[in-house]
């Protein structure tokens, strides 16, 4: 190998094989990793198609947090000559790795980290003195690339919305939710903070994440401050003070599990209708206490079998309706009886409801 690469790498071993991990800088990527510009069958590649849509957001990220990012390692296959040389006489495993310029270094797992690193390179060039770390594989052709890939995605296991918003410290609203659930008794209680999806016999009523969105909705496209956040607790407070069936599960007269099956006031599509609802009062800062509104929750039937529900969230087969058009007929109801109007596009929801039935 006359001209070469060298990476200070790690040696190790994996199913039989060694690999190697070392540090690239990233303006090295570049130069260091060949592209699939030009369109390829699928099965020719050894990794799906770069979606182009992602690279800003990842680049964003960049750029926006440039003293607390983190990246995991990307995964690449060396097609050609390279050469491990131990550091230790012993032949230890730590050392160098020299890969001959001529090779093809082609990327198995991270190939929208790259491209977003290197569109935040050409904003930030101080970017390109930082380094990732990349596990360097030797290739054994097509068919292995595409089951690394494979591997490498198909037993990655995505993060929950509830964790996620959880662990986040820089998402505003993610942090304001948090603090508000804290913050009130029942959902504290009830709130699951990790998982998105409940069992049926969860201890748990509601997911944070549900509460996330049912925040951003009230928020819009408002600025997250501490007003937001004191009207959040305000208004998370009042519901939890006048809806009956969570009353009536703290004083141990219903069930968790009549509480799932009998009546709505746990489900998705209520808290995202009572986010709307939040949304009116919060726009609205002329109107009265909420206090005013919130207790007239307790004259409203949650029941399932209530008339007030049906074909709105429940269908005539008694299963749940949970999309946009029925968490805006959902809230209609709570307005309508809370006192609340109705905005244009709820009245045409409404009416075009009553013409259906």
């Amino acid at each position: 190998m006359k001209f070469k690469y060298s990476f200070p790498v790690v040696r190790g071993i994996q199913a039989g094989r060694e690999y190697y991990i070392g540090m690239v800088p990233l303006n090295m990527l570049e130069r260091l990793f060949v592209g699939e510009e030009e369109y390829v069958l699928p099965e020719y590649r050894a990794q799906r198609k770069l979606n182009e849509a992602r690279i800003p957001e990842i680049r964003k990220y960049i750029l926006d947090n440039p003293d607390t990012y983190v990246f995991s390692a990307l995964a690449a296959s060396i097609d050609g000559q390279f050469k491990f040389i131990s550091s230790a006489k012993d032949g230890g495993d730590t050392g160098v790795l020299e890969v001959d310029m001529g090779a093809t270094i082609l990327i198995n797992d991270g190939q929208h980290r790259k491209a977003a690193i290197l569109s935040a390179i050409n904003e930030n060039p101080e970017i390109g003195n930082e380094t990732i770390s990349v596990v360097f594989y030797e290739d054994l052709g097509l068919s292995r690339s595409q089951q690394m890939f494979t591997d490498l995605n198909k037993h990655a296991v995505k993060t929950s919305n509830s964790i996620a918003e959880l662990y986040d410290s820089r998402d505003p609203l993610a942090v304001v939710t948090r603090k508000v659930v804290s913050n009130i008794p029942f959902l504290n209680e009830y709130v699951d903070k990790e998982r998105d999806n409940l069992g049926k016999y969860s201890s748990a009523l509601f997911t944070l994440n549900t509460f996330y969105t049912a925040n951003k909705r009230i928020l819009k496209r408002n600025t997250c401050d501490d007003n937001f956040e004191e009207f959040l607790k305000n208004f998370w407070r009042n519901v939890s003070l006048h809806m009956n069936p969570w009353i009536e599960l703290e004083n141990k007269e219903i069930s968790k599990k009549d509480l799932r099956e009998q009546y709505l006031a746990t489900q998705a599509v209520v808290i995202q209708a009572l986010g709307r609802v939040g949304a009116y009062l919060y726009e609205n800062s002329d109107l009265k206490d909420i206090q005013d509104y919130m207790k007239k929750l307790e004259i409203i039937n949650w029941k399932r079998s209530s008339s007030d529900w049906k074909l709105r969230v429940i269908r005539n087969n008694g299963r749940m309706i949970y999309n946009s058009k029925a968490i805006l007929l959902a809230g209609n109801v709570i307005k309508r009886y809370i006192g609340l109007p109705l905005t244009e596009d709820e009245i045409i929801a409404e009416q075009n409801f009553k013409g259906i039935r």
